[in-house]
């Protein structure tokens, strides 16, 4: 079941990706809207991902000494 998911989430993050491309060329208005929503959608993933390593004090620094 988790598979089938992963795999829709998959299907959609490609199919953003590609109205993304086709609105930068001029596409229609439903895809300059899904674009939109894409792009905001890794707006927001960046966010969270910006604060969750400002709460636990990582760096991204994993080499050892």
């Amino acid at each position: 079941m988790i598979l089938y998911v992963l795999i829709g989430v998959l299907v959609l993050a490609v199919a953003g990706c590609g109205c993304v491309v086709w609105a930068s060329r001029g596409g229609p208005r439903w895809v300059r809207a899904v674009a939109t929503l894409t792009l905001l959608g890794g707006e927001v993933v960046r966010a969270e991902q910006r604060r969750s390593v400002r709460r636990s004090g990582d760096t991204g620094d994993n080499r050892v000494d």
